[in-house]
């Protein structure tokens, strides 16, 4: 096959497919490499001293020792390259300024994305797929998710007994929560309009919900998780605005004028949404009564199509794999809202690309 490639192939496009092919077996790399400049604050460095810094900069403010620090210009370089931060040479031999690209900003700041990266990388997360390939001949009922295959229980069982998985799980949920309902009740804040009750279904510490109570106050917010969950945000003195429950979403849902399910439903399969949509179409009043169901998911394939788009929707959809989720596009939704006996006239509501807000009716 080499042979036939020397052949058959110019050597610029060999040397573009063996990179493409090596950025992919060493992908890998550059996630660890994110996570050490999470771990190490070097983005939160960078944007304290207004949004650049030398290496010197960056080596003094994260304790890095001084012997390593050409180790640290190997991790910058590496990740200036992948687009996370930004690196521009000094004039006349002076030091390289790195600054924050706009990817990078995600990661400061009072609301950002940095409590992903812990999560998102976790070990256990990570290990979870060393044995796909085992997973995808095993029997479906025998294996499980590809966490159960690698750890022997589900994700939610683990983090019901594992206080650390539990803390960077809901940490995660939080900052992810937080940052999109920022940019939904900006952008699409008319969603919340005139609604006098929602519960928050799965809303971990209650961080969406925060955010909506605080833009719209009248709105008697309920947040309503697992046991675990729930104690832990009491304990943890979450806002006294929001009202805490505890309970099982397959099994019945506070009655409420709206109920919001963000990144809920994508990880369960097509049938578990049926059911959680069928409880929540119990709990919520008529149409014309105000009654609805707010869904802040991925709707794939809705945005332009785009390369980097594309892969990140492919990537969500491969890592949903690890707990039996799945992202879906629009016919896939609408044939589970059909099942659950919601109207056909649901609105899908882009924000960013394909994450959408989707409003379905009884």
């Amino acid at each position: 096959m080499t042979l036939r490639l020397l052949a058959e192939v110019s050597p610029q496009d060999l040397l573009a497919a063996l990179a493409e092919l090596h950025n992919l077996l060493l992908g890998y790399v550059k996630s660890m490499a994110l996570k050490c400049a999470v771990d190490l604050a070097i983005p939160d460095a960078i944007h304290r001293r207004g949004g650049t810094a030398t290496l010197a900069d960056i080596a003094a403010d994260t304790a890095v020792h001084p012997a390593k620090v050409p180790d640290l210009q190997r991790l910058m370089e590496l990740l200036s390259t992948a687009g996370i931060f930004s690196a521009t040479a000094g004039e006349d031999g002076a030091a390289v300024v790195y600054g924050l690209t706009t990817a990078c900003r995600f990661l400061v700041g009072s609301c950002n994305l940095s409590p992903m990266v812990p999560f998102m990388l976790s070990p256990r997360i990570v290990s979870s797929f060393f044995s796909m390939s085992d997973w995808l001949r095993s029997e479906p009922a025998a294996a499980g998710s590809l966490f159960e295959l690698a750890h022997g229980c589900s994700q939610w069982d683990m983090a019901s007994k594992d206080a650390a998985l539990n803390t960077v799980l809901n940490d995660a949920m939080a900052a992810d929560s937080r940052l999109f309902l920022e940019v939904i009740v900006l952008d699409k804040g008319r969603i919340f309009r005139g609604l006098r009750s929602m519960v928050d279904v799965g809303g971990g510490h209650g961080a969406a919900a925060q955010v909506i109570a605080k833009a719209f106050p009248r709105i008697k917010c309920t947040v309503m998780d697992l046991h675990h969950v729930v104690s832990q945000a009491a304990t943890a003195g979450d806002d006294s605005d929001l009202h805490f429950v505890a309970g099982d979403m397959f099994e019945c849902i506070p009655p409420a004028d709206a109920v919001l399910l963000k990144n809920i439903l994508r990880d369960w399969c097509d049938e578990d949404c049926i059911k959680i949509l069928q409880r929540c179409k119990e709990a919520i009043p008529a149409r014309n009564a105000g009654g609805k169901v707010i869904i802040v998911d991925m709707v794939i394939g809705s945005s332009p199509n785009d390369r980097k788009i594309n892969e990140m929707e492919a990537t969500q959809n491969m890592f949903m794999l690890y707990i039996n989720g799945v992202e879906r596009r629009e016919h896939e939704w609408r044939k589970i809202f059909s099942d659950a006996g919601f109207s056909d006239d649901y609105k899908i509501m882009p924000v960013l690309g394909p994450y959408s807000v989707i409003e379905i009716y009884p």
